[in-house]
């Protein structure tokens, strides 16, 4: 297991931000430089990363590929073929994005995510990303949303086989998966389920916590680490089992400082893994 996180902190250089990682407890990165960038700027940051020790653990894209407004759609497809091609470029695990959004916000919930519509154009969204691409030592993956495909283990790995190419792997976020008050009560049937159906398939993962509000609606909150009841010692040992280096990704903190507790507290509890 190598944590990490998706933020790049503050930095001046790429030597000063590989540092800032290390210094952190990072064993791996999300490489912070994009595709539309420099390349001598791209080559220096592989650089301070390797030096570090640092494995790169994705590459982002995050932008709508299903857009419905044409040219944006093809904006954001290229963008994805550029990204998942620098992925490749820096030998990072995975290029990943979130499978995309029938409705104006971006990575929103519609219920036309759901459509079968929305799962024939998905399917050959990402052939059509990985054929262009044309990689051959990374692989482009979707990050599971509550609200678009793929929700469950057992949808991605459907999808894994619809669409059918040896380039597209998992890109694991439980917590965005902990949708139900199944999930939720039973984090540990969950995990053990995800770690069994997609196993070799996960290339990285992102970890954070989820909170019950005791409102008198099911109403899951996505919290930073310890402020939930999620069992991240178990989820990360399972992950760990699959695979020595599994990049663990802390995200969606505020500021420099949360990232500084926060990995302070898992590398409390994930002592010994």
């Amino acid at each position: 297991m190598r944590l990490g996180t998706s933020s790049p902190l503050s930095y001046d250089s790429a030597e000063n931000w590989a540092k800032t990682q290390v210094d952190l407890g990072c064993r791996t990165v999300v490489f912070p430089v994009q595709s539309n960038e420099p390349e001598k700027k791209i080559i220096e940051y592989k650089e301070a990363a390797d030096k570090a020790g640092l494995s790169i653990a994705e590459v982002g894209v995050w932008r709508n590929a299903l857009s419905q407004d044409p040219d944006e759609r093809k904006q954001n497809m290229d963008y994805c073929v550029e990204q998942l091609r620098l992925a490749d470029f820096v030998g990072a695990r995975c290029c990943v994005n979130v499978a995309g959004a029938f409705g104006p916000k971006w990575d929103g919930p519609y219920k036309e995510n759901f459509s079968d519509e929305a799962r024939k154009k998905t399917i050959q969204m990402v052939r059509d990303i990985i054929d262009r691409a044309d990689v051959k030592n990374t692989f482009f993956t979707l990050e599971p949303m509550p609200w678009m495909i793929p929700t469950s283990p057992k949808d991605y790995s459907r999808l894994l086989e619809e669409v059918d190419r040896d380039r597209f792997a998992v890109h694991m976020d439980i917590i965005n998966m902990t949708s139900s008050i199944e999930r939720y009560f039973k984090a540990e049937e969950f995990v053990d389920e995800c770690a069994e159906i997609l196993g070799d398939k996960i290339r990285s993962c992102h970890i954070k916590d989820v909170h019950l509000s005791t409102e008198y609606t099911t109403r899951l909150i996505e919290c930073a680490p310890g402020c939930g009841e999620f069992p991240l010692r178990y989820y990360v040992s399972k992950m760990d089992a699959l695979d020595k280096d599994m990049p663990v990704i802390l995200e969606h903190l505020s500021t420099d400082e949360e990232y500084y507790k926060y990995m302070d507290y898992l590398k409390t509890i994930l002592d010994g893994i």
